[in-house]
């Protein structure tokens, strides 16, 4: 069926009874300045150029009429969302860091989700959506993942925990789940002594990071003097 400009009319309303009643629904959103999308569907074949603009000028009529009511209550948008507003946020990662913000058997990401209450969805291009029912949580769990995906620079200096002690160094946790070695070498043992006898798990130190090699291996040297962890 076609449309003839001798037999239409256009009718303007914000609830939706031309979906049932009539052939043509054609939404017109915007701002003052103008048009930022336009969405119709029709059940005849078609509409002529001057149903279309008229459509689009009484859109425009109707539009402007609801922001001077919308005005009336409300100046301008607020700069801000209340804090208890419900929040998405996103971040972008490495695809390759995944697995980290996932964990083994999906504790990682199980554990911020329980700790934050926060929801995560993770996209398979390294999209990461979090959705919670404030502010606070959501970006508690935005910098848990930017922790647990960010890449170490040489020349960085972080507290980092002694999670291992071997003969030739220690291995320190600079990051959630990132460690790098300190060779005994750089950490000023005397003559004659053990890592073991000044170092011990838990123990905090101040390390810089020196290099990363092609495998991602941390080599780290201290940055200020060292205390054992109560």
């Amino acid at each position: 069926m076609s449309v003839h400009e001798a037999d239409y009319k256009i009718l303007t309303d914000i609830q939706g009874p031309e979906d049932f009643h009539g052939d043509m629904d054609f939404k017109v959103a915007g701002t003052k300045e103008g048009v930022t999308a336009i969405q119709m569907d029709v059940k005849t074949s078609g509409i002529t150029k001057k149903i279309f603009q008229e459509a689009l000028e009484k859109g425009k009529k109707a539009r402007l009429q609801i922001l001077q009511e919308m005005e009336k209550v409300l100046e301008k948008p607020r700069e801000k969302l209340s804090p208890f507003a419900p929040r998405i946020l996103t971040l972008k990662i490495n695809p390759e860091k995944i697995r980290e913000v996932i964990g083994p058997g999906g504790r990682t990401i199980h554990g911020i989700t329980e700790e934050t209450g926060a929801f995560i969805d993770i996209q398979q291009d390294g999209l990461i959506i979090v959705t919670a029912e404030s502010e606070e949580p959501a970006k508690e769990a935005i910098a848990w993942i930017k922790n647990l995906t960010r890449e170490v620079e040489v020349g960085e200096v972080f507290q980092g925990k002694v999670k291992k002690v071997v003969d030739f160094g220690a291995f320190v946790e600079i990051l959630p789940g990132q460690e790098g070695l300190i060779h005994i070498s750089n950490l000023g043992i005397q003559r004659g002594k053990e890592v073991r006898d000044v170092l011990g798990v838990g123990t905090i130190l101040s390390v810089k990071v020196i290099n990363i090699d092609e495998q991602g291996r941390i080599s780290l040297t201290l940055s200020k003097a060292y205390s054992r962890a109560e």
